[in-house]
């Protein structure tokens, strides 16, 4: 029966290899394939007549690594199946250890797969770096490095580090992490005679870096204060500010009494947006971040709810809302997502609400409110045939303020003038402007310009009350163009 044996040729030289595993190599009845010839092992080997040939020329043709993999396994299995009897397959260190073609054989049913062992090097980086594993470790493959995976508090070897190119991959990878001088180690051949440990800042990682294939990267648990960009060290700051000996306010702090800072924090957002402020934006998206950590572990100290659950939450919620992401689902435009995504969201919540408008918050701002109040009617097609129809409604709301007014009925007037604020939000929502944005806009402009009056009377010694409305009509016409000019440069 076709069957291919994987072999261990361990991390050092044929002093480190088990006899038994020796001896299934000098017996060989034919060459023995091997992922690489670049090994102590086969060096020595060779010596004793022992044949072995390599893949190493698919590195050569192939652009990755995963590639040259799976060629690999295929010519293996074809070889097995071609001569119908039981090949040798060495690999470096031990065959389930960091070998990705072991888990590519082992996932196939074509031919029959052993693992006879070897020598593990992880020991022997252990004894290299003189840690203890018990403090917790990490074992990454170079070739195939992704930051997100990184546990940086521990141990981190990173295997496969074959030569200057994957050097400098693995460099770029953790400097997205940590400063350019933090100190690692490049290990080669741990535990033989050959054994090398050199020490290296992550700027001179690629520079200082040689081509073998018993190279890895130890990079030791990095310190707190180099952590704090992190999502978790953040996390840990928030429950530590709730905890025993933590902070009075943040302690005493509850869902009701946030409320309002975190509507404050939104609106801080949205100035920070409005004036292009990246630095601003970065801060104040900060400060709206630790709302929803310092939310979540209230949450969290109540046995309600932590982080993760908020997480997996709003994963869940995107993922099912996204179907043609995920899924196999198609849409033509922005307009059929937001038709599906209504959709969805109606079957998330079930029968939870009795009436279409529950859903909207009631303690959104009132603009806000009454713009989403005539969103979700639309969509049901509760609506003008078109703008006209607002215009129209919007000048007979505006004489009827006015007869209010004539009358001298204040309850009319207030609730007239409700009536064109309404439908003002209605009409913005025709031409694709949030209400409560532009009126933030207004206010805006009115502080920028009535500031601008009140530095022009102090610098010039005067007052509102001896200052006549032409000339501060003048200072505002005054205002306006500084800012054009500010706005065109």
């Amino acid at each position: 029966m076709s069957k291919i044996e994987i072999i261990g040729l361990g991390a050092g030289n044929l002093d480190q290899l088990p006899f038994g595993m020796y001896k299934k190599l000098i017996q060989a009845s034919g060459p023995v394939l091997t992922r690489t010839i670049e090994h102590p092992v086969i060096t020595e080997l060779q010596t004793e007549e022992v044949k072995f040939v390599s893949f190493d020329h698919l590195y050569e043709e192939e652009e990755t690594f995963s590639i040259v993999y799976e060629r690999i396994v295929t010519e293996l299995i074809h070889q097995a199946k071609k001569d119908n009897e039981t090949i040798l397959y060495a690999v470096p260190g031990h065959p389930m250890l960091a070998e990705k073609t072991t888990q590519l054989l082992l996932a196939q049913t074509e031919v029959e797969v052993s693992i006879l062992g070897g020598q593990s090097y992880l020991d022997d980086l252990f004894t290299a770096m003189k840690i203890d594993p018990i403090d917790g470790f990490q074992f990454v493959d170079g070739t195939d490095l992704h930051r997100d995976q990184l546990n940086l508090k521990n141990h981190l070897f990173i295997c496969q580090v074959y030569d200057a190119f994957i050097a400098s991959e693995v460099k770029l990878t953790l400097l997205e992490d940590l400063p350019a001088d933090f100190e690692v180690y490049i290990v080669e051949a741990a535990g033989s005679i050959n054994e090398q440990i050199v020490k290296v800042t992550l700027e001179e990682l690629d520079q200082k870096m040689w081509t073998s294939n018993l190279i890895s990267v130890y990079v030791p648990p990095v310190p707190d204060e180099l952590l704090r960009h992190t999502f978790n060290h953040f996390r840990q700051v928030m429950k530590t500010l709730r905890g025993p000996n933590g902070c009075p306010w943040d302690k005493k702090q509850t869902h009701e009494s946030l409320r309002y800072h975190t509507i404050e924090e939104v609106y801080e957002l949205i100035d920070a947006i409005d004036a292009e402020d990246d630095d601003n934006i970065m801060e104040e998206l900060g400060d709206l971040l630790m709302h929803v950590l310092l939310h979540s572990q209230i949450g969290e100290d109540n046995g309600y709810f932590s982080i993760e659950d908020v997480i997996l939450s709003i994963t869940n919620k995107m993922i099912h809302r996204h179907p043609h992401v995920f899924s196999n689902q198609n849409v033509q435009d922005a307009n059929e997502v937001e038709k599906n995504w209504e959709e969805l969201k109606k079957e998330e919540k079930g029968h939870q609400r009795a009436l279409l408008l529950d859903g909207i918050p009631n303690h959104l701002p009132s603009l806000s409110t009454a713009y989403k109040i005539q969103k979700t009617a639309a969509k049901v097609g509760f609506e003008w045939e078109d703008v006209g129809g607002v215009w129209d409604k919007l000048y007979e709301e505006i004489e009827e303020v006015k007869e209010a007014v004539r009358e001298k009925n204040l309850d009319e007037v207030e609730d007239e003038i409700g009536d064109v604020l309404f439908v003002m939000a209605n009409l913005a929502r025709y031409y694709n402007v949030h209400p409560e944005i532009a009126l933030n806009r207004a206010n805006n402009k009115f502080k920028y310009r009535f500031g601008y009056i009140e530095d022009k009377l102090l610098e010039n010694n005067r007052t509102f009350e001896n200052t006549s409305l032409e000339q501060m009509d003048d200072y505002w016409n005054e205002a306006k163009k500084v800012k054009k000019e500010e706005e065109n440069k």
